[in-house]
Parts: C-alpha cells; sequence; structure tokens
C-alpha cells in the first residue's frame, strides 16, 4: 500500500480586510465554514500594488491584507491561480466586521500526469 499523500498544504491564514466596504455584510448570512472563496489579483489598486482581492461567488469581500500578499500577488500575476484554494475556516458575527471572517490559503497538491513516469 502506497503511503498517502496530502491533497493541500497550508500556506495562509487571515482575516478578510476591508470586509465592510465591499459586498462581506451582504452576503454574510450565505457565508459558511469550508466555502470556497477566489483570489483575484487588482494590480490596478492605488492603495496597495500587490492587491489580492477575496471573492465569494460574483461578491467581493475584501482583499488579503496588505502585510501578507506579497508571496501571492507574484504567483498569481504568473499565472498561478489554479494552485491555490482559498476557504473561509471562521465566521464570528460577535467581532469586530473587520475580524468576522478569516480564511485559509492552501497550496494544491499537483496532478501527476502518468505519460511522465
Amino acid at each position: 500500500m502506497e503511503p498517502r499523500q496530502e491533497l493541500r498544504k497550508h500556506l495562509l491564514n487571515c482575516h478578510i480586510a476591508g470586509f465592510t466596504y465591499h459586498d462581506g455584510c451582504v452576503v454574510m448570512d450565505k457565508l459558511k465554514i469550508g466555502a470556497p472563496l477566489e483570489l483575484v489579483r487588482e494590480d490596478y489598486n492605488k492603495y496597495d500594488p500587490l492587491c489580492v482581492a477575496v471573492y465569494y461567488k460574483d461578491y467581493k469581500l475584501g482583499y488579503i491584507p496588505k502585510e501578507k500578499n506579497a508571496q501571492l500577488s507574484a504567483f498569481l500575476d504568473m499565472g498561478y491561480a489554479d494552485m491555490f484554494e482559498t476557504r473561509i475556516c471562521r465566521i464570528d458575527p460577535t467581532e469586530h466586521t473587520e475580524r468576522q471572517v478569516s480564511i485559509n490559503v492552501y497550496l494544491k497538491r499537483k496532478e501527476r500526469d502518468s505519460r511522465n513516469y
């Protein structure tokens, strides 16, 4: 029996910055722990040139905090968006709005091509 391999490796945990100013409050009742999210690069953002937005379906929830987005933005810039899996890991409506939702970003295991073996 072959040893099991991890499907993903934890890379980052953070809150969603700017949650108050985007669609976070609009969809708060739809968000659930484990819900998949999408990371989208916003290199045109005048406040942060390394900006990475966080989306739930078509709703922009906010951003990866500025102090944690440098590596993610570089990978997204180079076309590696599909290597990340992003999910909600904590929801606490009693927290300040900017800290109500936390997320985990994982590196996904690359599918092996059987032709390479």
